[in-house]
């Protein structure tokens, strides 16, 4: 697709590779670059750097910031203290934070997500417009996993086993905030959410395989595990997040263009330079320990992780260092070994980038990790496709045999599902066709599929036992076993009210004037035969109900599968 006058937004705009991304993005004109940051004054670095670019000056530069997994309004400007240690410590926030990732998405979470506002351009100096493109740099398994649920789980353990004095609904609240896939699927609803209602075209992921491409032995790793299980968890995370990638690249109405991009080796470089040794923003600070302050392995304190050892010298550790982003600062020692032949290795952000930006525009570049799954997954088949009639010909075979209609057994799920298939095979049972089923009275009808439910004991013991109830065409009286598999008519009930039956009314007439339009349309390939009467050339009126239901899921439900 065009980039040139498209708004452009990027995701991690201050990292190593979402700086060489915004370069690479200028060099095509868009009218509007954001810049996203976890932190104000990287975001407005960046736009500093971004203006000396050659086309830097032609470009609308905008800064954002803040963390993508939280609340627009938590954001801070404390560069010292990161937003979700703020709320962890906050009981109101924490378990709104908790709300927020396990219950039910609803307008509320969605719009006061960060993420949504900034693609939505409802954020802070956006000024309401959307990101035609967005190219999501942050590492998003990292900001995941690192959160460490195995440390938060521990934690709990130690404090149950020792009986201690605590409290036990923040530390539950802790672990909850902590899970991983929950986390990681709110997300990206969140983002699916959001690119539809801006009507964003194309979204780019850059990726990670969590161990930089290497195996389980990995020789560097968190902790004495080799590997840990967080790096595990990073690459699981990881991965998880590409299949959620691959299933929104099969939604229909989703953005146009969805790749991923998955370096699997150590990314470098942003500087090479000598000064102070800084992680996670702060300098390392001196210590100093003489021989005569040696303290004695007898001694239990000795090995503890943490302690007052040591005596500070007011000086902070200096050296030379390369700057790889998000892995931060290596010693020469450090980069020599990781980058051996036969280690990590390295890539450069650069070339990163450019992959990136050429699938974008449309050019094949083989590096598309979403492509490469639809390549080589096994879709439907041929062979599938002409075995289906031979199931289903043995299966209304048994049905004659046994005197039964199989309808639904609600394993499948959702209780939607069993409900649109009895509702539609109370038609079925009533009416001689799909003609009589639109031209009767709906209130007529609502009262014969009582009557039916009513005098027909098997069928009622079966949709009650299964856990879908009856509403009864009062609208105020309801069937129901000892399970109740959905709340409301709309997601699980039989409804046999009158409106229920005039909106399926409603619904078979639009099927019957498919199905006219598709005998008049000729003899062609273009119109898709998939109602069992199309597929054999003939005009006839009579009832499938689980073609008419999966009809219904391609139409109404807009459940189309995206790729055939």
């Amino acid at each position: 697709m065009e980039i040139r006058g498209k708004t452009t937004l990027v995701l991690g705009g201050y990292g190593l590779v979402g700086m060489a991304v915004c370069r690479e993005l200028l060099g095509q004109a868009p009218a509007r670059l954001v810049v996203g940051s976890l932190r104000r004054e990287q975001s407005e670095r960046a736009i500093e750097e971004l203006r000396r670019e050659p086309n830097g000056s032609r470009v609308e530069l905008v800064p954002a910031w803040g963390d993508i997994l939280l609340r627009a309004e938590w954001q801070t400007e404390d560069s010292e203290v990161h937003p979700r240690v703020a709320i962890l410590r906050d009981t109101d926030r924490r378990r709104r934070l908790a709300a927020d990732i396990l219950d039910e998405m609803d307008e509320e979470i969605l719009t006061a997500s960060l993420l949504y506002q900034l693609i939505t351009g409802q954020a802070n100096g956006l000024g309401g417009i959307p990101a035609d493109i967005v190219v999501d740099c942050v590492n998003t398994a990292t900001a995941v996993a690192y959160q460490n649920i195995f440390e938060n789980a521990h934690r709990l353990q130690d404090r149950i086993l020792q009986g201690e004095e605590t409290d036990w609904p923040q530390e539950v609240e802790r672990l909850l905030t902590s899970l991983y896939v929950p986390q990681l699927v709110r997300h990206m609803q969140i983002l699916y959410d959001a690119m539809l209602r801006a009507g964003t075209q194309a979204y780019v992921k850059v990726g990670t395989s969590g161990t930089g491409g290497m195996g389980f032995n990995i020789p560097y790793t968190h902790g004495e595990e080799r590997p840990s299980r967080v790096l595990l968890a990073k690459s699981a995370v990881a991965g998880a997040q590409t299949m959620l990638l691959f299933l929104l690249a099969r939604t229909p109405h989703g953005p146009k263009v969805v790749k991923e991009i998955k370096p699997t080796a150590g990314i470098a470089w942003k500087e090479i330079a000598h000064g102070p040794i800084r992680t996670g923003g702060h300098d390392f600070p001196l210590y100093d320990c003489s021989p005569s302050e040696a303290v004695r392995l007898a001694d239990p304190a000795s090995l503890l992780p943490n302690g007052d050892f040591g005596a500070p010298t007011g000086e902070v550790l200096e050296s030379v260092f390369i700057d790889t982003g998000e892995n931060g600062l290596f010693s020469v020692g450090e980069f020599t070994a990781i980058t051996t032949l036969g280690q990590m290795m390295f890539v450069t952000p650069e070339e990163i980038a450019q992959n990136v930006v050429s699938e974008i525009v449309g050019r094949n570049t083989g590096r598309d990790v979403i492509g490469a799954l639809d390549a080589s997954v096994m879709g439907p088949s041929y062979r599938g496709g002409f075995m289906r009639q031979t199931a289903l010909n043995r299966l209304h075979q048994l049905e004659a045999e046994h005197d039964v209609d199989s309808v639904a057994f609600e394993l499948l799920g959702p209780p939607r599902l069993s409900k649109l298939l009895f509702e539609a095979y109370l038609f079925k049972r009533a009416c001689e066709g799909i003609s009589e089923a639109i031209r009767r009275d709906s209130a007529d009808l609502s009262q014969a599929f009582a009557a039916l439910i009513e005098q027909d004991g098997r069928l009622r013991r079966h949709i009650l036992s299964i856990g879908i109830p009856i509403l009864l065409p009062d609208g105020e009286h309801l069937l129901r076993g000892p399970v109740l598999k959905s709340p409301d008519a709309e997601n699980g009930w039989v409804d046999l009210t009158p409106a229920n039956v005039a909106r399926w009314q409603a619904r078979l007439k639009r099927l019957q004037e498919d199905l006219e339009a598709s005998q008049t349309a000729g003899s062609g390939s273009r119109v898709e035969r998939s109602y069992p009467s199309l597929r054999r050339w003939v005009a006839d009126d009579s009832f499938d109900v689980g073609e008419i239901v999966g009809w219904l899921f391609n139409t109404e439900e807009q459940g189309r599968r995206g790729k055939i």
